[in-house]
């Protein structure tokens, strides 16, 4: 299984609506074993990382107010990407994992852009 990111809006009917990645985008945020391994990793957490932890123990909702934030430890995170690797599975190469952990942290921040152009969220599940 893999886990996704979508951007999510709030209706004026207190509904939640799930908006679909534009055509040729990606929704992919890792692997379901990356809630642990990678993004509530040791390694995650010591950088001061205080929403990507949260996948440890569930779904990830950012909400409008906060995606701005996440914004910035999605930025914290993919500057660190050569740190975060090095705790990774080692049957895979450094460069491997810094390739994949590299474009599923581009795709949350594709996503968390167009949450804030379009005044949302986004989960990650």
């Amino acid at each position: 299984m893999s886990l996704l990111v979508h951007v999510f809006v709030d209706g004026a009917d207190g509904a939640r609506y799930f908006l679909d990645a534009p055509d040729g985008v990606s929704d992919t945020a890792g692997f379901e074993r990356w809630r642990t391994s990678v993004w509530g990793s040791p390694m995650v957490c010591s950088l001061g990382a205080q929403f990507f932890p949260r996948l440890a123990d569930g779904d990830l909702y950012v909400e409008a107010d906060e995606v701005g934030a996440f914004l910035d430890e999605c930025a914290l995170l993919a500057s660190h990407v050569a740190l975060i690797v090095t705790g990774m599975d080692p049957s895979r190469s450094p460069e491997e994992h810094t390739h994949h952990l590299a474009s599923k942290l581009a795709n949350i921040s594709h996503a968390t852009r167009r949450a804030v152009e379009a005044g949302g969220g986004v989960v990650i599940w």
